[in-house]
């Protein structure tokens, strides 16, 4: 049957209404959380108090911001597309809702009777599903900025769509690697296919075969792209205040600024859900408590709710210790070091995935050691790329000039590095910067 098809296991309309309407509220509660949770966390991290007088440990401060934006001013400058300026912000709230409908929470339990799937529905290409959505979440910030007078807003656009196609191809990439290991683009297929434990050696161990430990370079990829995907720093490019005053949200205020404020929250708590889905498990247990009576069900919710936590705290602990990006080295990032890793990384899982189904039954291909030690091999090479590229940024950024006779340096003068004479024809001695004339700066320069 069709509802079988698309996962909806039977349930009676009236569990479909409610499973919708947990599904609604359950992101838009997580992101007014998680702005306390991060300002607190943040507070934390820099020896701060953080919010600390709205309601028990500032727990309605997220509360009395909302009610402030509300009562605010909604301006609307002259000249803006009126219907687009308004429509870009839900149509980044939307995105973010629409993504955890295909998310698995929990396990199978029972509600009045009915036996039912702690899911909204699943496809079986869910994963594209998500993907195409977190791509539409992009548009409205491009709509943003181009509907608004300023140029701020319209770079701040700009910038939002080099920055998706830049990591999502590589973010795509990661995913793939998780498609190919489950066999599956549903993702309570995927959740499942982690289930299972690793065979190290031909022993049968108890450790679930979690996708961040078997493929850990697809996870630290889309640990990165993810940052890139919620505009988070030290990505955060397209509002990057102190070039763009506010990027794409420049001419924003009141309710409308609050839907894009909400939906950036919104989508790094779905993020963090996907993340938590491909990666860790989904809604399953940890070992020691992997197969016992507290995996499963209805504890499904909790161990969800914590892995969501866990990869929160990641961008809150990136935001606070990270600087922000010169624009040009977040698109050296995305397509010199992302892409060519990912890419690498896919061809050495599918070329071992497919020698592992072609190989007999009791070959050491089939042990998940293998894959593991291709994994720390590919990383070993990974890092060896990365140092290199390293040296070769740190000798493009060295300067060439040395000070030089620092004692005798004119103190009336702006106090710039005095220039190797040499260069410009100057005999050694005694000279300052003045001596440096245009023509000798020109000759430099060329």
């Amino acid at each position: 049957m069709i509802e079988n098809e698309i996962g909806l296991w039977g349930d009676p309309w009236w569990l479909i209404l409610i499973k919708a309407i947990i599904f609604f509220a359950l992101p838009l509660l997580m992101a007014i959380v998680t702005v306390w949770y991060e300002r607190r966390l943040l507070a934390f991290m820099q020896s701060r108090l953080g919010p600390n007088m709205a309601g028990p440990i500032g727990l309605l401060q997220p509360m009395s911001d909302g009610v402030k934006t509300i009562f605010k001013e909604d301006f609307m400058p002259k000249g803006v597309d009126k219907f687009v300026f308004t429509l870009a912000p839900f149509i980044t709230g939307t995105a973010a809702f629409t993504t955890w409908s295909v998310l698995p929470l929990g396990g199978t339990v029972t509600i009045f009777g009915h036996e039912t799937q702690l899911q909204n529905g699943d496809l079986p290409v869910a994963v594209l599903f998500i993907l195409a959505v977190a791509g539409l979440g992009t548009y409205g910030l491009v709509l943003a900025g181009w509907s608004s007078t300023s140029r701020y807003s319209l770079l701040g656009g700009l910038r939002a769509a080099a920055q998706m196609i830049s990591y999502e191809i590589s973010m795509g990439l990661a995913v793939v690697a998780v498609v190919l290991v489950a066999g599956t683009m549903s993702t309570l297929g995927i959740v499942e296919a982690q289930s299972e434990t690793l065979t190290l050696f031909g022993w049968n161990s108890p450790f679930p075969a979690w996708n961040f430990l078997i493929l850990m370079p697809a996870f630290l990829i889309f640990c990165v792209t993810m940052l890139a995907e919620a505009n988070r720093a030290p990505f955060d490019m397209p509002e990057c205040e102190s070039e763009l005053v506010g990027g794409y949200g420049t001419d924003y205020s009141g309710f409308r600024f609050a839907m894009f404020y909400l939906g950036e929250y919104m989508n790094m708590g779905t993020l963090s859900a996907i993340c938590a889905t491909l990666f860790l498990g989904g809604f399953h247990a940890p070992w020691p408590l992997n197969g016992t009576a507290l995996d499963g069900g209805w504890w499904g919710i909790m161990w969800f709710i914590i892995k969501v936590a866990i990869m929160l705290f990641f961008f809150i602990w990136v935001r606070a210790t990270v600087p922000r990006y010169r624009y040009d080295q977040l698109m050296d990032v995305g397509w010199k070091t992302l892409l060519p890793l990912a890419l690498g990384f896919l061809m050495v899982e599918a070329i071992y995935l497919k020698a592992r189904q072609l190989s007999a039954p009791d070959s050491v291909l089939r042990d998940d050691a293998t894959l593991l030690a291709l994994v720390v091999v590919f990383l070993i090479v990974a890092y060896i790329v990365l140092a290199v590229q390293r040296q070769a940024t740190e000798r493009k950024l060295a300067t060439p000039y040395r000070v030089r006779n620092i004692a005798n340096l004119n103190p009336t003068i702006f106090p710039l590095p005095e220039l190797d004479g040499k260069k410009f024809g100057i005999p050694d001695g005694e000279y300052d910067t003045a001596t440096l004339t245009t023509s000798a700066r020109k000759k430099e320069l060329s």
